[in-house]
């Protein structure tokens, strides 16, 4: 690799770092998991793994798409990039729903401390918000990383597996460091006293988010 095209590949992993942590400012990158941890009754650690693991899935995600659309042409591209939000958002409104309708067969009354405890130390919902939560990124790739994969195509395989690396550490960095300070946030303000309401707010709030997902401009 002459010194030029060593400096570009340089530039564009260091670039698909910083992007990759820049992009995870989005909400929908580090609020949903403060809610559904809130609601699980996660620690914060329980909570961070959750966040790293999306992280990886959305790299994941990423990367394959980097590599379909360089294999195909970017003729896909318009095709994938329009498809894979409107799977983003429809599982956050698939998520809310599925709190929502929890709510709605809570006991209206007499629903005590003990029970909400039961209730966020279910092992099926614990599996299903975690997968939950995986799935909504994984099925949205960042987009915004998806053009340097083609500046780094003629690169050769280890410049693209560099530059995925750049993007997993530049993602989890993001997705980490934006859920615990959100998350320590929401503690200190002892929102307990919403404990009761909190499969409802939650429900509306990620069906919020599924719908800017849907019709933010892509």
């Amino acid at each position: 690799m002459d010194p030029a095209a060593h400096s570009l590949t340089l530039s564009l992993i260091g670039g698909g770092f910083v992007a990759a942590a820049l992009h995870t400012a989005l909400p929908t990158h580090w609020l949903p998991f403060v809610l559904v941890g809130r609601a699980q009754g996660w620690t914060g650690r329980q909570t961070l793994w959750a966040a790293a693991a999306a992280a990886f899935a959305h790299t994941l995600s990423t990367a394959t798409v980097g590599l379909v659309i360089i294999a195909a042409g970017l003729a896909i591209d318009h095709w994938i990039t329009g498809l894979l939000p409107y799977l983003a958002g429809g599982a956050l409104l698939g998520m809310g729903g599925w709190y929502l309708w929890r709510y709605s067969r809570r006991p209206a009354r007499g629903v005590g401390a003990q029970a909400v405890a039961a209730e966020r130390t279910t092992g099926h919902g614990h599996a299903a918000a975690f997968w939950g939560l995986i799935v909504m990124l994984a099925v949205s790739p960042g987009e915004v990383l998806l053009p340097l994969y083609l500046g780094a195509a003629n690169a050769g395989v280890p410049a693209l597996l560099a530059l995925t690396v750049a993007f997993w550490a530049g993602a989890t960095l993001g997705m980490v460091v934006l859920t615990g300070f959100a998350w320590a946030g929401s503690t200190a303000l002892k929102l307990e006293r919403l404990a009761r309401y909190e499969g409802l707010i939650l429900g509306l709030a990620l069906i919020g988010l599924g719908l800017v997902v849907l019709f933010h401009p892509h």
